[in-house]
């Protein structure tokens, strides 16, 4: 078979792949993934489109407990909040959809976009404010959901969030849309959060996001680590030190017992990294997160 035979077999078998993906079971995935490193390396598909594939692959495998915003770290909105009030949480978080309670985090009974207030802006119209009149149902998931599941119901009911329950059917946390496309994507950055001061965030029970500019004495405390700043300050230093040079999208290095990957990288810096305690420090830090 010469090289434009060989080619031409290669992105029918890609194309075929890629229309299965989220039906095959493990073993066919892991073949189907081989594939696409296959197309990759022979310049078929390039390294963007390859990481965004293993990202499609990575939301087959993974549910909903993975990713969600933790209840701890939920933006909320309290029904008989003024909504003065409602303004001000809108403004200072920059989300534009909140879960709105009752007298708990448990009970809750809506779901405000932060749109709908914008028809609220002067003295008169608030005078005529009423939330029930613009409160859009909550959708609720159990924290067991496949990603790929959720994704494909929330195109369906174009809904952008839904509120996770535990197995008690308590509120475990939140997820969004977004959420979900950055497994597939990389992290989606808006202009706040260039402003957002966390650092590091939780994403199920041991996957975190971290910037890359977070201090290497912030992650030692976090994660009761020992990592040295002494011939660097950030996380991105101890990466950079490792690998050796500047690191692409996708790119992952274990330190020990945390596998870092790279969500986000320009040219000059490691912008986002995702972080993955390994079995060894599982039960470690399950005991202190």
């Amino acid at each position: 078979m010469n090289t434009a035979q060989h080619k031409a077999s290669l992105l029918g078998r890609l194309s075929s792949a890629v229309a299965s993906i989220f039906g095959a079971n493990k073993d066919e995935r892991t073949g189907l993934l081989e594939l696409m490193r296959e197309s990759q390396s022979k310049g078929l598909i390039d390294m963007d489109a390859l990481i965004m594939i293993e990202g499609v692959f990575q939301v087959s495998e993974m549910r909903v407990r993975d990713i969600m915003v933790p209840r701890s770290h939920m933006v909320i909105i309290q029904q008989d909040q003024s909504i003065e009030k409602m303004l001000s949480i809108v403004s200072a978080s920059g989300h534009s959809r909140f879960p709105v309670i009752d007298e708990s985090l448990d009970e809750i009974v809506g779901i405000l976009l932060a749109k709908d207030l914008a028809h609220y802006s002067d003295e008169t119209s608030r005078q005529s404010f009423e939330l029930k009149d613009i409160l859009r149902p909550a959708v609720f998931v159990p924290e067991s959901k496949r990603l790929n599941v959720l994704l494909k119901d929330f195109r369906a009911s174009r809904n952008h969030m839904a509120i996770v329950i535990d197995e008690y059917s308590g509120v475990a946390g939140l997820v969004t849309i977004e959420d979900v496309l950055e497994q597939i994507v990389g992290e989606i950055d808006d202009e706040h959060d260039a402003a957002d001061a966390i650092n590091i965030h939780r994403h199920g029970y041991h996957r975190y996001t971290l910037k890359g500019v977070t201090p290497i004495t912030e992650f030692n405390a976090f994660f009761d680590t020992q990592f040295s700043n002494e011939q660097f300050d950030t996380v991105a230093g101890l990466i950079l030190n490792e690998l050796g040079h500047m690191p692409e999208r996708g790119e992952e290095v274990t330190i020990h017992d945390y596998q870092f990957k790279i969500i986000s990288s320009s040219s000059r810096r490691i912008n986002n990294l995702q972080v993955t305690l390994l079995p060894e420090t599982k039960s470690v830090r399950s005991s202190t997160a």
